[in-house]
């Protein structure tokens, strides 16, 4: 997996991908042209008021227009960004939602410090779950009595999609505030107590990634890392097959 990440960014599969990158490239264009342009001031006042014999401070107020025209200009462009390229690269993930009939529906339940993943089994219905039936072999209290748990598959830091299928994940934590990380999908959502957050993605390629936690959640926050697997319909449909509860 270690080939995915590098000194760059990682491999882009997501078929939203290309618009959070180009999104983080104008952001990197921008902060080089500030440093540089910032930094060139720096040098040109070191060296433009510097102590010299024969030249004595003044300590009036003089007043430049030209930052001033550069401060406003930064701050347009600020507004650009944000209204122009941001808001609108949000907007169309959180209003475009896949139709749940033609998504792959799964539960992530955060914990300290793993990732619980819950899927409906052939069904399609996630079975009822109950606090008070936690414990070290049932992580997310799924009631197996119940007739839609049945089917029910539950894995832990194993989250396997299909190429090519929009992937409906409904966030949500049982302790502490966690942040759901698929770097590769370009999907970073946090994980809150008491909410039941949706995120989707759509993978182009197959592979084996992580799945990160990108908040600090505790001591063993560095434990928190879970295995993210794209696999061909096929593949993906036989592994279901293997994790189906036992009768």
């Amino acid at each position: 997996m270690d080939k995915y990440y590098g000194w760059g960014l990682p491999i882009d599969i997501s078929t939203h991908g290309h618009a959070i990158d180009r999104l983080i490239n104008l952001l990197h264009v921008f902060m080089i042209v500030m440093f540089v342009g910032w930094f060139a001031f720096f040098i040109i006042a070191l060296v433009r008021f510097r102590q010299r014999p024969g030249h004595k401070a003044s300590y009036e107020t003089k007043h430049f227009k030209a930052p001033t025209y550069l401060e406003i200009g930064v701050a347009v462009f600020e507004i650009v960004l944000l209204a122009g390229f941001s808001m609108p690269v949000w907007t169309a993930l959180k209003t475009a939602l896949p139709d749940k009939s033609k998504a792959v529906q799964v539960r992530v339940i955060a914990q300290q410090f793993a990732w619980n993943i819950h899927y409906p089994g052939p069904d399609g219905v996630f079975g009822k779950t109950d606090p008070k039936l936690i414990d070290a072999s049932n992580p997310i209290g799924l009631d197996r009595a119940s007739a839609s748990a049945a089917d029910d598959i539950v894995t832990v830091n194993q989250l396997n999609v299909p190429v090519s299928a929009p992937v409906l994940v409904q966030l949500s934590s049982k302790d502490v505030i966690h942040s759901f990380s698929l770097q590769v999908m370009r999907i970073k959502q946090d994980a809150i107590p008491g909410q039941s957050i949706p995120v989707w993605f759509e993978a182009k390629k197959t592979g084996q990634f992580e799945i990160a936690c990108a908040q600090l959640c505790g001591l063993g926050h560095y434990r928190m890392r879970g295995f993210f697997n794209v696999q061909e319909q096929e593949d993906f449909q036989k592994w279901l097959a293997e994790q189906a509860p036992k009768a």
